[in-house]
């Protein structure tokens, strides 16, 4: 029995090595998932509200789901280093856990990518419509043509039949020069044309999010796929703890050496 437990040890070495390496690994996606929620957060914030029909709390669940990366992370490190099989079972139910809600993360990610169009083709239509210049869409479509300088939803032209232009004109956001762009240019029908960006915005924007969105997607799929690594790896320790522990509790009940 001592020398089964002696051949054993050095595979429990083994399998805590890898289990070390890679907790600390998934601490790091952990990293990555809280950074890149957080730039979604800031860099697609704008174009997400104007192309969900309600406010989207994506990126909040990219910064809360690393940040239990995070902690979680170091948790399998110190499970591994314990060596306890409660600890090992929790860490790799966790595991589990995390990569089915990136599973379908990622899935959702490139379904989204492909119904973007119809929807922010819609959406989009009805920010312009309705634009005010106060409220979030409002803001929202100001920074969208700002960054991506381009004007209206096909062109300038959607504005014409908007609310706005007939009380202020075309925004100012789609001005290609704000000092040579007065209130007084963007009111007339005739000399604004001039003054704004000639492309429209659909195109960009879809471009722009398919594009980011598509990045978003795959790292999460990847993340997904590591995490059956590390389910593995904390059976097969567990496993491996619960085979040395038996023998020397059982040793130890008959008297055997251990």
């Amino acid at each position: 029995m001592a020398s089964r437990r002696m051949e054993t040890k050095p595979v429990i070495t083994c399998l805590k090595t890898l289990l070390l390496v890679y907790s600390f690994v998934f601490w790091i996606t952990g990293l990555i998932l809280l950074a890149v929620g957080i730039w979604g957060k800031l860099m697609l914030g704008p174009y997400i509200s104007l192309i969900a029909d309600n406010s989207t709390n994506a990126p909040y669940v990219l910064m809360g789901t690393g940040t239990a990366i995070v902690v979680f992370g170091l948790f399998g490190c110190f499970a591994t280093c314990r060596g306890s099989p409660w600890m090992l079972k929790l860490y790799a139910m966790f595991l589990s856990l995390v990569f089915l809600a990136e599973l379908v993360a990622g899935i959702s990610g490139f379904v989204f990518r492909h119904e973007i169009k119809g929807t922010f083709l819609r959406t989009y239509s009805d920010a312009v419509q309705n634009y005010n210049g106060q409220d979030e869409k409002s803001q929202a479509v100001d920074h969208v043509q700002r960054n991506l300088r381009c004007c209206g939803v096909l062109n300038y032209t959607s504005w014409f039949s908007s609310v706005f232009f007939h009380d202020s004109g075309i925004p100012a956001s789609c001005c290609t020069d704000m000092s040579d762009c007065s209130a007084l240019d963007l009111r007339n029908a005739t000399i604004a044309p001039s003054k704004v960006y000639q492309q429209g915005c659909y195109k960009l924007v879809t471009a722009f999010i398919e594009t980011n969105m598509g990045i978003i997607a795959s790292v999460t799929f990847g993340i997904a796929f590591s995490q059956l690594i590390g389910m593995l790896l904390a059976c097969s320790v567990k496993q491996s703890a619960d085979e040395e522990q038996t023998p020397r509790w059982k040793a130890g009940g008959r008297g055997e050496e251990c």
